[in-house]
């Protein structure tokens, strides 16, 4: 590209140089030769006003005097009736410029001055203009290489930059180079950058919270079939599968929940329903693992609540705290259902340590764990309940009492 601009710019010059520079040389030799011939004629006027003068005056006309009064490099031939012709300079050989005036005592004046001599200053114009030419030569070719520059350097690094986003680094470097065409591609290639970003944030994320909210459903379903191949009999396998099939229906929740939270946090499914049946159905999922574990999980509190939510998500919410509690936590695990205001709140508590003094509030944040865990549980379980409306906080840090807040479905009204 720096070689078709140069090339470009230096055709421009050379075509406007070539049509006024030769009209310009043209005008100048003209008027060189135009101003020599009225310079000629003009010393023949003056050469015989002298001569009439001093014929008039009776004084004599010689060379030495006239001598004096002709250009220096000219000839002049003074012509008086009755007398010698009388020349003053050198009679130039070749061609020459000529004036020839007649005086009223019939006397003439020839004035003749060689054309080498306006050849040369025909040739010092042509010299000046050459100069001029090349010299307008030279400032285009360093204008070009400069505009080049100023135009192919930031097409170099805008090659970088996409070829950045394309090895995978969506950083957006926010460059801009002064020229409008140029600034308005690195917009759009920040700006894609930045998309790209978000969109592989997105990915990742979908992929972290995946592989950890699968994990509970996945692991609560393997502990059912175990229960079915170490039983024979038909009540308890029936029993099982049963729990084991709505735990698929659950984990299949779960993955459209994750998909849809991925394209759109905000995209919420939120219907009305039975939480002490969500609630009732997590406690018969874990309390083979808690018995297992030596340990029990209750609930209590007020019963025949209706809330409005997503009830997988819902599910999972409890499920990572149940989880959290049979992971990090001690004794028995309570699950407590209350009603405050015009929402429905479920309490998870439990007898062990609670949350560490430095982490506070900070427990939801993705990473964030303070027992070598990888910190997305809450994270997600806060996503999935605020999708829907909700609430999921801290109440308190020890014993650890972990609330979901959900609002109610309304009364219906009495006529």
């Amino acid at each position: 590209m720096r070689r078709r601009l140069i090339n470009s710019t230096l055709a421009v010059v050379l075509v406007v140089i070539a049509v006024f520079g030769v009209s310009l040389v043209i005008v100048e030799t003209r008027t060189i030769q135009s101003g020599a011939q009225e310079s000629v004629s003009s010393e023949a006027v003056r050469l015989v006003g002298i001569v009439e003068s001093r014929l008039g005056s009776g004084e004599k006309i010689t060379p030495d005097v006239l001598s004096e009064q002709i250009t220096a490099k000219r000839y002049a031939e003074i012509k008086v009736p009755g007398k010698a012709p009388i020349e003053i300079g050198q009679r130039p050989s070749g061609d020459v410029i000529e004036s020839t005036v007649r005086g009223d005592r019939g006397e003439s004046v020839t004035v003749e001055e060689s054309r080498s001599t306006i050849s040369s200053e025909i040739g010092r114009t042509l010299l000046v203009i050459l100069a001029v030419a090349v010299l307008a030569i030279l400032a285009a070719v360093v204008l070009a290489v400069r505009q080049g520059r100023r135009l192919t350097a930031p097409l170099t690094d805008l090659a970088e930059t996409a070829e950045r986003l394309g090895s995978g680094d969506p950083r957006p470097r926010h460059r801009r180079y002064g020229v409008q065409e140029l600034d308005r591609v690195a917009d759009v290639l920040d700006a894609s950058a930045e998309r790209i970003a978000r969109m592989l944030t997105a990915e990742r994320r979908l992929a972290a919270d995946a592989s950890h909210q699968l994990r509970t459903p996945l692991t609560a379903l393997s502990m059912r079939l175990e229960e079915i191949t170490v039983t024979d009999d038909p009540e308890t396998v029936k029993e099982e599968a049963t729990i084991a099939l709505a735990q698929v229906e659950r984990l299949t929740d779960v993955v459209q929940r994750l998909l849809t939270n991925s394209r759109d946090p905000r995209s919420g499914s939120a219907v009305a329903f039975d939480l002490d049946e969500v609630v009732k159905q997590q406690i018969e999922e874990w309390r083979p693992a808690y018995r297992s574990a030596g340990r029990a999980i209750v609930r209590s509190g007020k019963k025949g609540l209706r809330a409005v939510g997503t009830p997988g998500a819902v599910a999972q919410v409890l499920a990572t705290l149940i989880e959290n509690s049979l992971m990090h936590g001690d004794g028995t695990v309570a699950l407590r259902t209350r009603v405050t205001g015009n929402q429905a709140v479920v309490e998870v508590t439990d007898a062990g340590p609670g949350v560490p003094p430095d982490l506070g509030s900070r427990v939801f944040e993705r990473t964030v764990s303070g027992r070598n865990s990888t910190g997305l549980g809450l994270a997600v379980a806060r996503d999935l309940a605020e999708a829907d409306g909700g609430r999921l906080e801290l109440l308190q840090q020890h014993p650890p009492v972990f609330a979901l807040f959900l609002a109610r479905e309304a009364d219906p009204v009495e006529g």
